[in-house]
């Protein structure tokens, strides 16, 4: 009788966790658009520049944004709606003033995002890094157009996993490597002025754009119509890819700090050579045959955070649009905003003209900006009428928005006056 009650208890637990897992999607999905440009430049960027410096700023700033990112599931785990419509019950304004916003942040992500895996494809092929951008744009919509969220959640997935299992393979072999710090070599400190630009550059989209918490809201209404999701199913897909993406964050600045921190070798802004040198930073721990394998999966990697960008904004754009003119959502819409997006997009990189970096530190900036805007969107649905007494944020989860919303006023308080007046 025991081993039927140890038996049964197994097969119990099994069954749980098999269903955790198969309801696991929304929450890969903005892990997959956070560990992009956010994990693959700026977190190893800042551990080649300033060492282990900066490990807990990034722990920091991804505890401190927690109740902003995870307001998009545990809103639509409890109604059954999107936070856009949440927006829309605030008032009318509320929903106006998020759509101006993600307009303009998703024609600069969508940038951003497109040219870094354009850099990436230079690894495999010699055209001109606006040419592979239009390249990468056009595959993206097919890639939306003909599979939409079924396909992005399966591929998403395997990508995921190699990206992680390749990313802590590189960093347990670089554990072991030899130091390379010239004797004398002192690193330079973080805490200095004129670094506060890429500090907030590096804030900014870490883990990702606060407004991804709506592709969660939204993805996971999608993936709600294949199967049934609990909200404990919801919030535990959400919480495995936050931590993922946190844990992912440090593991890429580890990287930087013992393969490339003091030996003298900087990124270039080159979109081209900042590929060519972050393929090598693999290269140098896991072997030069593995090469072309790192840069497949880096490729993969980016690529899926393009393509979960061009969907995301393009399903907040189409909802927000459609709620204020009392609109259904169609189809062909969506399509039409996922094609106006890459184009506007397109022409921001032709812009650029292949300077990645400041490419991305423009992008990451801006993100940080309105990041505080998007966040108090976030924390007054989640502690409002709208919701039940026991869905609402309770003491601590507004303890933490409200620290996060003055770290993240104060910081953009500093980067103005250092832009403008310091």
């Amino acid at each position: 009788m025991e081993n039927v009650s140890v038996n049964t208890t197994q097969t119990s637990l099994w069954l749980q966790c098999r269903r955790l897992l198969t309801a696991t999607g929304p929450g890969l999905l903005m892990a997959a658009a956070a560990i992009g440009a956010s994990h693959l430049v700026a977190s190893t960027r800042a551990g080649a520049e300033f060492g282990w410096q900066l490990a807990w700023v990034i722990l920091l700033v991804n505890l401190l944004k927690y109740p902003f990112f995870a307001a998009g599931a545990r809103y639509t785990a409890a109604t059954g709606e999107s936070l856009l419509h949440g927006y829309q019950r605030q008032g009318r304004g509320y929903l106006l003033l998020f759509s101006l916003l993600n307009a303009l942040a998703a024609v600069a992500s969508t940038a951003g995002v497109a040219m870094l895996t354009a850099a990436l494809l230079t690894q495999f092929i010699p055209l001109p890094i606006d040419l592979l951008a239009l390249i990468v744009l056009v595959a993206s919509l097919l890639l939306l157009v003909l599979g939409h969220y079924r396909v992005l959640d399966r591929v998403t997935k395997v990508i995921m996993l190699c990206l992680t299992v390749t990313t802590l393979s590189a960093a347990a072999l670089a554990f072991n490597a030899e130091p390379i710090l010239a004797p004398g070599f002192v690193s330079p400190s973080p805490w200095q002025w004129a670094h506060v630009g890429f500090l907030v550059a590096m804030m900014g989209w870490m883990p990702a754009p606060i407004e991804v918490s709506c592709w969660n809201s939204l993805w996971l209404l999608e993936k709600q119509k294949q199967q049934r999701v609990t909200p404990k199913q919801a919030l535990f897909d959400f919480n495995l890819g936050f931590i993922t993406t946190a844990i992912l964050a440090v593991v890429f600045l580890s990287l930087g700090a013992m393969v490339m921190h003091g030996s003298g070798v900087h990124f270039s802004p080159s979109g081209a050579k900042f590929a060519e040198q972050l393929i090598q930073l693999y290269s140098q721990v896991l072997g030069e045959g593995s090469r072309y394998l790192i840069a497949l999966v880096a490729l993969l990697c980016i690529f899926s955070t393009t393509v979960t960008v061009v969907d995301g904004y393009s399903r907040t754009l189409i909802l927000s649009v459609q709620l204020l003119r009392k609109d259904e959502v169609s189809e062909r819409g969506l399509n039409l905003t996922m094609l106006a997006v890459s184009l506007l997009g397109l022409g921001i990189i032709l812009f650029f003209k292949g300077a990645l970096l400041p490419l991305l530190q423009f992008v990451m900036t801006l993100a940080f900006m309105t990041t505080i805007i998007f966040a108090w969107l976030n924390y007054r649905l989640m502690t409002s009428d709208n919701l039940a007494p026991g869905d609402r944020y309770g003491v601590a989860m507004r303890l933490l928005s409200w620290i996060g919303m003055t770290y993240l006023l104060g910081f953009a308080a500093l980067f103005v006056y250092w832009k403008f007046v310091g």
